[in-house]
């Protein structure tokens, strides 16, 4: 673990971390003594976060409440976060969604939010912070990408596409920055026991049936591959399993196997 002396001015930025992987990566950043940039939907949400992390670690946090379905939100964030004098040492990008179903029945609007979500507002974050980070030639990106980014997800076809496209932006990301100071993370979760799976409406999804990684355990990989600058992270055996099987299998046969996961309840295909 990090000192007090090392971080105690430093700034993370965590959007979507008032739950789930977010939040607990925000107690990991919070342990180690980082102040704190909290960013969500629910002003009511982060105060509560605030009060939680300011009594119990004793670190500064400031909430900014902003819905990053909307394309001007990472824009409007990044200058208040600049009008606030916070300088961003590490940037986490933990927001996203998902939608459960078949891809022709799913309302199309409410697909073009995922993407905009997860992948535009996303890349507007990076590319913002990230340009100030080169400059000072400091600083760390931690991207949530997902096992989905590696494997055809039939009943989640958009949000695994998302995810591919947050994997492939990191990778190439690792490259560009390889003669910096700055480094850059994907960690790769498979199926967390969050509230995404309620936000998606895959309460009937097959994969409720399987054991749910801890979201403790998984951001706790991800901050240390973070931490230690890897390109990118596994969280979990089974998952690393999994991904290492597709890898070697057509990606047809992996679509399949995907679909048998995924598809509802009581449904065969």
């Amino acid at each position: 673990m990090a000192t007090e002396n090392n971080n105690k001015n430093k700034h993370a930025l965590i959007t979507g971390g008032t739950s789930g992987i977010g939040y607990e990566l925000a107690k990991c950043f919070a342990e180690d003594q980082y102040n704190l940039v909290l960013v969500a939907r629910s002003q009511e949400e982060l105060q509560q976060r605030a009060q939680e992390f300011t009594q119990q670690y004793g670190v500064a946090v400031t909430t900014i409440a902003k819905d990053l379905f909307d394309p001007k939100a990472p824009f409007e964030l990044y200058n208040e976060v600049k009008n606030k004098g916070i300088t961003v040492n590490v940037l986490v990008n933990d927001a996203g969604q998902g939608q459960f179903g078949k891809f022709v029945e799913q309302d199309i609007h409410r697909l073009l939010q995922l993407i905009q979500l997860n992948t535009a507002s996303l890349t507007a974050l990076t590319h913002l912070f990230l340009k100030d980070m080169v400059a000072r030639n400091e600083g760390k990106i931690l991207q949530l990408a997902s096992i989905a980014s590696q494997l055809p997800g039939p009943w989640q076809a958009v949000y695994h596409a998302t995810k591919a496209y947050v994997l492939s932006l990191t990778e190439a990301l690792v490259v560009e920055l390889k003669n910096t100071e700055v480094t850059i993370t994907a960690l790769q979760p498979g199926a967390t026991d969050t509230d995404f799976f309620n936000k998606a409406d895959m309460q009937d999804s097959k994969i409720m049936d399987t054991k749910l990684s801890d979201p403790a355990d998984v951001a706790r990989d991800g901050y240390n591959a973070l931490m230690k600058g890897d390109d990118k992270i596994i969280s979990g055996l089974k998952n690393k399993v999994m991904v290492g099987m597709s890898n070697v299998m057509p990606e047809h046969m992996v679509a399949e196997q995907m679909n048998k996961i995924q598809q509802p309840k009581g449904e065969e295909q």
